[in-house]
């Protein structure tokens, strides 16, 4: 992903409230089920630092995530880097209220190149990661979670 490409932008329309979604995206173990499952801490506060490792066949992925804006059940932005790679990004989750529905919009923005030479960095991968992520893994944990 290049600084010169435009941001990934993915929207899905949930049938639960903000403050459920909120949850979903802040709390610890509540992440765990939907995200990343080895998140070792995490609090919506700004300057929040957490760390966490994505092995995918034989690359290590080093997550290292610094909250820098936390509006509670409106918005939270991580930089979001991997130790040891270049590149860095902005992500953030911006939760809308829309009746009684809720509106998340990912936004994922590159401040940083990453490398080309790693499949995972391509827009192509984080696009693909993004829908999964917010229209599977989280739109699946948000329904169980209402019946």
């Amino acid at each position: 992903m290049k600084k010169t490409e435009k941001p990934i932008v993915i929207e899905q329309l949930f049938d639960t409230s903000v403050e459920n979604v909120w949850n979903a995206i802040t709390v610890l173990d509540r992440m765990q089920q939907w995200f990343f499952n080895n998140i070792p801490s995490f609090e919506p506060v700004v300057g929040f630092e957490t760390q966490f490792i994505i092995q995918v066949e034989d690359r290590i992925f080093p997550h290292v995530w610094k909250l820098t804006e936390v509006a509670p059940l409106k918005k939270i932005t991580y930089d979001w880097r991997y130790e040891g790679y270049p590149g860095n990004a902005l992500v953030t989750f911006e939760i809308i209220e829309k009746g009684h529905q809720t509106l998340v919009r990912l936004t994922s923005t590159v401040l940083e190149d990453f490398p080309d030479n790693i499949p995972e960095f391509k827009r192509e991968s984080g696009v693909k990661g993004w829908n999964y992520f917010i229209k599977k893994s989280l739109k699946n944990y948000l329904k169980e979670r209402e019946e």
